[in-house]
């Protein structure tokens, strides 16, 4: 099992940067909450608590650099006190330092004191993994022999730790790049270390969230074992192979609704609650509650999970979608490289419908022989190519409501008849393939390749069409 650390140097990061890092923070809490249980293993009342969270800043009357602890993983994780820690980290403490040059001078990230009985040692238990991920925009040009020293400790007890470095794209940091070599190469003989280096973009704000979930949830999924056994011998005696099942995505749920939660407790504020004198209260305190103490943006999951939202977003009202349904196309892929581990739930037959309108300056065409013959069209060509086309949708088609989230669908042709509509995964909920690299390098015997053949043939054969 593992711990992230994370550790934020806010000397260095800019406010619109740690802003895009508070929504990273907040959504990997989010997805960590309602996509973590074994889909072979019935859900827990309660997630274990292995997200750590400290930043650095730079103590204004000392004039020396300090690292604060925002959360800290200990028991059951509570989302709304981790969102409580990553809305409040400060925001006013970017304070870069230049040199005369015009570069940003390093800033000491702490770790030492990250590294220590204190802090991430005390985190989690003795079959715990732990992971420290320093975030900043400047970092040291390289790791002196005394911090080399403490990272080959964290090396013994288990501990990896990565840096990953946010490139400035301002034309005065001429020198960044000689940093970045002279500090990757000073890492290069510490084997639990790692260097990485983004331009703040979306798209790496999304990948980056991914890989920490991933890190998360590593080892909440363990495989299943299974034995396909055949009527007839494959080789010699056997009759069957042993297997581990994987699941290939881990579907995050959808069924939200917004509500209201107390501050103190985050607790869901009912009707019976909210309508009391018409002042909503505590239902552990029973203490009135402020419009300062009353979450408004607290969106429902289940029965017992709250998710607790950025508080610019306002909540979703999400309901029961109507006909039509929207499906943006957005992008083509091969067919032939379409990994099937990635669609689930219910396909849906697509055919051309006949009450569909389509303006058209044609006066000898029907408006419905011109969508059936549009709808060919696009079928025969996408055929042809062997390809699918991508779409989008606010709309779960096996739920018909509208979700929070994209929803991804492929819509593959077929040579002569209807389409087909198949649920796809998100990037977040796909899992990464099982490791069979040692197996697909390894040569199977003349005389084990024509026995399995043979024994493959006397299975009954049936044909089976999906059209």
């Amino acid at each position: 099992m593992a711990v992230l650390c994370f550790v934020l140097d806010l000397c260095s990061l800019s406010p619109p940067l740690l802003r895009d890092l508070k929504q990273c923070f907040l959504q990997l809490a989010n997805l960590y909450a309602i996509s973590s249980h074994s889909s072979f293993q019935p859900p827990s009342d309660s997630l274990r608590d292995r997200i750590g969270l400290c930043y650095v800043s730079n103590n204004r009357i000392s004039s020396s650099h300090e690292l604060k602890i925002a959360y800290s993983p200990r028991g059951n994780f509570n989302l709304r006190d981790f969102h409580h820690a990553v809305n409040n980290l400060p925001g006013d403490a970017f304070l870069p330092e230049i040199d005369d040059s015009g570069a940003l001078l390093s800033s000491d990230v702490k770790l030492p004191s990250v590294l220590s009985d204190q802090v991430l040692y005390s985190w989690g238990g003795k079959d715990f993994m732990r992971k420290v991920i320093v975030l900043s925009s400047c970092l040291t040009e390289k790791i002196d022999s005394d911090m080399k020293g403490i990272l080959a400790d964290a090396a013994d007890k288990c501990v990896s730790v990565e840096f990953v470095l946010f490139e400035q794209s301002a034309s005065y940091l001429s020198n960044v790049q000689e940093n970045i070599n002279c500090f990757a190469t000073s890492l290069s003989d510490l084997d639990n270390c790692s260097f990485q280096t983004y331009l703040p973009d979306t798209r790496v704000f999304h990948s980056l969230v991914k890989r920490w979930l991933q890190d998360l949830k590593d080892d909440m999924e363990e495989p299943l074992q299974a034995r396909f056994i055949f009527k007839s011998n494959l080789v010699g005696s056997l009759n069957q192979i042993s297997c581990s099942l994987s699941i290939s995505v881990s579907q995050i749920i959808d069924g939200f609704s917004a509500c209201q939660t107390c501050r103190c407790h985050g607790i869901v504020l009912d009707n019976a609650v909210k309508d009391k004198a018409d002042r909503p209260s505590c239902p552990v305190t029973g203490n009135d509650l402020g419009t300062a103490n009353v979450i408004d943006n607290s969106v429902k999951v289940g029965d017992k999970t709250i998710l607790f939202m950025p508080s610019f977003q306002s909540s979703m009202k999400l309901h029961q979608v109507s006909s039509p349904i929207d499906f943006n196309v957005i992008e083509r892929t091969n067919l032939s490289s379409l990994s099937e581990g990635v669609m689930f739930g219910t396909s849906h037959y697509v055919a051309p419908s006949a009450c569909n309108e389509i303006e058209t300056s044609s006066d000898e065409m029907f408006k419905p022989e011109l969508n059936f013959q549009l709808f060919q069209g696009i079928c025969s060509a996408l055929h042809s190519m062997d390809q699918g086309l991508i779409c989008s949708s606010y709309c779960n088609v096996e739920t018909m409501r509208e979700t929070a989230f994209h929803c991804y669908y492929i819509l593959q042709p077929s040579e002569n008849g209807p389409m087909l509509l198949r649920r796809l995964a998100a990037l977040e909920e796909v899992l990464p393939r099982p490791d069979i690299n040692p197996f697909i390098h390894s040569s199977v015997s003349k005389d084990i390749q024509n026995a399995i053949h043979e024994s493959v043939l006397k299975v009954d054969f049936v044909l089976i069409t999906s059209y």
